[in-house]
């Protein structure tokens, strides 16, 4: 039987949380899509795009940082936001990402058997249905159903089992691209990557046109500081792991792209169709091709792995502020998770992905935007907190926001970049914009509903403990 619980169990370990964090923003179609990349950007441009990226995501992580040790509550932005410019903007920081994060738990649903497609060709046989341009088949999407439930009882359970699952992964993934570095650099030459771009490219401009859609890989740390109140850690020990998720991540994006890049002229990667995993197999090694394949399936997995953890936290903390209803703060009895919520979670992720493929990019996309705008309102929520509250401290303490904020601008680019047609993020017309008109005006609805209650109570609710923190820093 589930009961009326608020606080979640502290459980998560220090490499948990890590491993959370870092293998929740790998993802899956990087490690083949790089010979599209090395095409339409050469091998220095997406490799030092992503350094330059990682510096960007690195800067805004701080904000995160700072702030999840002076609030280490579940929900993160939504925290942040409430405390710094109250209960609107945190509904918009809280429903942008709930949005963004269920756009990609959809998209998994079928996306994850699409790598399994490429051994059990079954899979993409048999009844179907088109959306978007798409076939969904009827194996595949009973595939992706089964492993949705798979990855909602691993998160029922706790969030100790899905982090300890989450090291195993991380840990497995981080050994095959190792031994993919390893051979790459030992059995390749410098000449194949330089020089890094073709005669045609403009280096500085190739790699600018890459941080964007680097950034969108380097989303997902902000999940830290969305699950900080199960972190079983000293509060300094929740900052670095935001931080170090980030530069973890982005470091193994460099150094396994380069690695392929320098096994094979990278000019002969990028005509290939699966990238790092055809490049190992041409330059003799297929074992390490699949080593590389299964890189990308693990990536497919620890996302939405992480994303079904952090959604769940969103959905209360959204519970806790009172704008949305409160049996969405129930937690389980024993295993202390957010049931009602993670319930709500997986109604959402198989409702929207039997669409499909075709369909979800319409939705990623989508959530693109909202995660740029959840970056901005963090950058903005700590200038605001230390101006405000100009003796509260966290254990972890950023030593200037003219970083973070630096990131925050970027964050406002990549924002308007996706609505103004023509850049290299814009929304599609019109479907894209259609689902994010959409899931705005379902935000309005759903706001405008919510009881009209005390303020102060829900900032009460949604801090817990360090509620009587905000009340001395007020004095």
């Amino acid at each position: 039987m589930v009961l009326l619980m608020t606080e979640l169990q502290k459980r998560i370990s220090f490499i948990g949380l890590v491993a959370l964090g870092a293998a929740g923003v790998i993802g899956t179609s990087w490690i083949y899509t790089n010979s599209k990349f090395f095409a339409a950007y050469g091998a220095g441009g997406e490799i030092f795009g992503f350094v330059v990226a990682t510096v960007i995501a690195s800067l805004i992580a701080l904000a995160y940082a700072e702030l999840s040790t002076v609030f280490p509550r579940a929900g993160g932005e939504v925290v942040y936001t409430y405390v710094a410019f109250g209960k609107t903007t945190s509904f918009i920081a809280g429903w942008a990402l709930v949005g963004a994060y269920l756009a990609s738990l959809a998209f998994y649903v079928t996306a994850s058997s699409l790598l399994l497609a490429w051994i059990f060709p079954q899979l993409e046989q048999g009844p179907y249905y088109v959306i978007a341009g798409t076939k969904i088949h009827l194996p595949e999407l009973i595939v992706g159903i089964a492993i949705t439930l798979l990855v909602f009882l691993v998160n029922y359970y706790g969030a100790h089992l899905a982090s300890g699952i989450q090291i195993v992964m991380f840990g497995t993934m981080i050994v095959l691209g190792l031994l993919l570095v390893i051979v790459g650099f030992t059995h390749g030459q410098a000449s194949n990557f330089w020089p890094a771009w073709s005669k045609d490219m403009n280096p500085f401009l190739s790699t600018m046109r890459f941080v964007l859609p680097a950034m969108t890989y380097l989303t997902g740390f902000e999940l830290v500081a969305v699950l900080a109140e199960e972190a079983n850690m000293p509060v300094r020990k929740i900052g670095i792991s935001v931080i170090l998720s980030v530069v973890l991540a982005g470091l193994f994006y460099t150094i396994v792209l380069l690695s392929s890049a320098w096994v094979i002229p990278w000019q002969e990667t990028a005509k290939l169709k699966l990238g790092t995993i055809d490049a190992f197999k041409v330059a003799g090694f297929p074992a390490l091709g699949w080593a590389a394949y299964f890189i990308s399936v693990l990536g497919l997995v620890t996302s939405f792995v992480g994303l079904f953890a952090a959604t769940p936290r969103l959905i209360l903390s959204l519970s806790r502020a009172g704008v949305l209803p409160q049996t969405f703060t129930k937690t389980h009895p024993k295993y202390g998770t957010p049931v009602n919520a993670l319930y709500l979670t997986l109604g959402f992720a198989l409702g929207l992905g039997w669409l499909g493929k075709g369909a979800m990019v319409w939705f990623l996309d989508m959530g693109g935007f909202a995660i740029a705008i959840a970056w901005v309102l963090a950058t903005l929520s700590l200038i605001k907190i230390r101006k405000k509250y100009p003796n509260l401290r966290g254990a972890y303490r950023t030593s200037a926001t003219l970083l973070p904020l630096i990131g925050g601008i970027v964050a406002i680019i990549i924002a308007i970049a996706t609505l103004i047609p023509g850049t290299p993020l814009s929304l599609a017309w019109p479907y894209e914009y259609i689902v994010l008109g959409v899931w705005a005006i379902v935000g309005v609805i759903l706001y405008a509903k919510a009881p009209k209650g005390n303020e102060e109570e829900a900032l009460k609710n949604l801090l817990g403990e360090y509620y009587e923190a905000i009340k001395k820093a007020s004095d």
